[in-house]
């Protein structure tokens, strides 16, 4: 894999850290998120739009501290 680059002026930056959802996760993974759903409002626009919501209140029960660990979800699955 080669790496390469970029200048972005800091509110674009900042803009880019509210798409992430964990402190560590590579400015990479955002954008590829965030292209992967421009991509996929242009093929199917109602779906990405429901989408959307669903990441939005994910990232709100996540804020709000709802959420399951990686270990509890597996003793929750019986794996």
């Amino acid at each position: 894999m080669t790496t390469t680059t970029i200048k972005l002026y800091n509110e674009t930056k900042s803009e880019l850290d509210r798409f992430r959802e964990y402190k560590n996760e590579s400015y990479d993974e955002v954008l590829r998120k965030l292209l992967f759903i421009a991509k996929n409002i242009e093929a199917n626009p109602k779906v990405s739009k429901e989408t959307l919501r669903a990441i939005t209140a994910a990232r709100k029960r996540i804020a709000a501290g709802n959420y399951l660990t990686e270990k509890q979800a597996k003793k929750r699955l019986g794996l």
